[in-house]
């Protein structure tokens, strides 16, 4: 009988042990999806913590920075590392997960089926294709000159430069997988296709049409999460996101500059 008892205790225990590796599985893929997607950093961990709580688990511990998510749960051994290299800007997803987590807290979700939906959003393709993309952001270019106060004889100089620009990053980027060198050579074509359209007199205000070509290339996600971080008391991400915005932003200058000075 005492066999029988310690056996029986010994799968209860199995049993729990899987459901909390479980539900650190849901809470750290919803991390990463929203994390790597543009979401910011006290957003991620406020969503895991919610997530373990729903199931049960209410003391939870959750770190998170722009390359990384390190997760536990009181109690348990074992501690769950997962390493984010590529983020981009997919706030669909975001919402998605929102959504998700939602449903998980109020009950209506179980850990099986909360992980296979955050699998499924985790594989889904939701950004717009890329010549819509390549449109929206020449479109946007050639309103940003507006905006700062351009004329409309560079509207049309602005959207092509824009749109060129913003082409010739996605590109380089795919084809180097180092993203301040794809924003340098972009900005520094922005330049060259800028000066090229105000000698043949097609664009009258140089300034103008650099200012509203390189608009789509700024971070601006970026650093409204930077901000949004520092604000929350989430300094490592904070000053990281920022560093790397600054980054962009130097790069970006740079690549003009050196055409201007050339």
């Amino acid at each position: 009988m005492d066999v029988l008892i310690l056996r029986f205790g010994e799968k209860k225990m199995t049993n729990t042990q899987k459901h909390s590796h479980d539900v650190m599985e849901v809470c750290v893929l919803a991390g990463k999806i929203m994390l790597q997607s543009g979401g910011e950093t006290y957003r991620v961990e406020d969503t895991m913590t919610r997530i373990a709580a729903a199931y049960g688990y209410h003391h939870s511990h959750s770190f998170v920075t722009p390359t990384g998510i390190i997760f536990s749960i009181d109690g348990e051994h074992s501690t769950k590392l997962i390493r984010v290299s590529d983020r981009t800007t997919d706030l669909k997803k975001v919402t998605i997960v929102n959504g998700i987590s939602r449903r998980i807290s109020s009950g209506s979700l179980e850990v099986k089926a909360a992980y296979q939906e955050l699998k499924e959003v985790e594989a889904a393709k939701l950004v717009y294709h890329t010549s819509i993309q390549i449109v929206a952001a020449a479109i946007a270019s050639g309103c940003f000159l507006i905006m700062f106060q351009g004329q409309w004889n560079d509207f049309i100089p602005a959207m092509i430069t824009g749109g060129i620009g913003f082409s010739s990053l996605l590109y380089l980027h795919h084809l180097v997988k180092l993203k301040f060198f794809a924003e340098f050579m972009s900005s520094a074509l922005i330049g060259v296709i800028a000066i090229l359209f105000v000698r043949l007199g097609i664009g009258i205000d140089l300034d103008k049409i650099i200012i509203g070509s390189v608009m789509p290339l700024v971070p601006g996600l970026l650093i409204t999460n930077a901000v949004r971080d520092l604000i929350a008391g989430h300094l490592v991400s904070g000053i990281s996101k920022g560093a790397e915005a600054f980054l962009t932003a130097f790069a970006i200058g740079a690549g003009i500059a050196i055409v201007f000075s050339i």
